[in-house]
């Protein structure tokens, strides 16, 4: 019973699930950021290519 109890309050593994959370919001916004910038750079790219 005393094991169950000092897994249960053991928190050396929350940092390592604190460190992916972070991480993966990170990438979200690395994708978002990157999506953006090529939607832009498409809609530049054909604004010069319909008036040239």
């Amino acid at each position: 019973m005393q094991k169950i109890i000092s897994f249960l309050f053991n928190e050396e593994g929350s940092t390592a699930v604190e460190y992916a959370i972070l991480a993966s919001a990170i990438a979200a916004v690395i994708v978002l950021a990157v999506t953006a910038i090529g939607v832009n750079t498409d809609n530049l790219f054909n604004k010069v290519k319909n008036n040239w």
